[in-house]
């Protein structure tokens, strides 16, 4: 009869010690890659969602500053720039709508667009993100 629970095995210490190693470092093996993966492809989702947030807010505070009484395009252009600036976010078109916002009649709606290609703003933008952009638009209403 078998005793389970006695401590004499067949195998030495010795024999034990080295294939639990060699198991260790096969398991290793496998889920590291998998591991390291799953970690960039976190650290990039967060990187995507940052570059979304500030085109967006962007925008929003270019647009509050293009509805403002006697401002110019290089006002509202500035405003963006300096957030995305900030930012660290690069290459980025700034665009207002309608060109002659200045004269617009009260209560025309002002539309201001800001996009970023993800390329540029990625830690790994040439591999998968080619020839894609993240737009950000606001829209706000001329007032008095």
């Amino acid at each position: 009869m078998i005793d389970f629970w006695s401590n004499q095995h067949e195998c030495t210490g010795r024999e034990t010690g080295a294939k639990r190693r060699g198991i260790a470092t096969v398991e290793c093996a496998v889920i590291l890659p998998v591991f390291v993966l799953i970690l960039l492809g976190t650290i990039e989702a967060c990187s995507m969602i940052f570059l979304r947030q500030s085109v967006e807010l962007a925008a929003y505070e270019a647009s509050r500053t293009a509805v403002l009484p006697q401002t110019t395009l290089l006002n509202v252009q500035s405003t963006a720039s300096s957030l995305l600036t900030t930012r660290k976010i690069k290459n980025c078109v700034i665009t207002v709508n309608p060109t002659t916002f200045q004269s617009a009649a009260y209560g025309t709606f002002i539309r201001v667009t800001v996009s970023a290609p993800v390329a540029d703003n990625s830690l790994f933008g040439s591999i998968f993100y080619k020839n894609m952009n993240i737009v950000g638009s606001v829209d706000f209403m001329k007032e008095l």
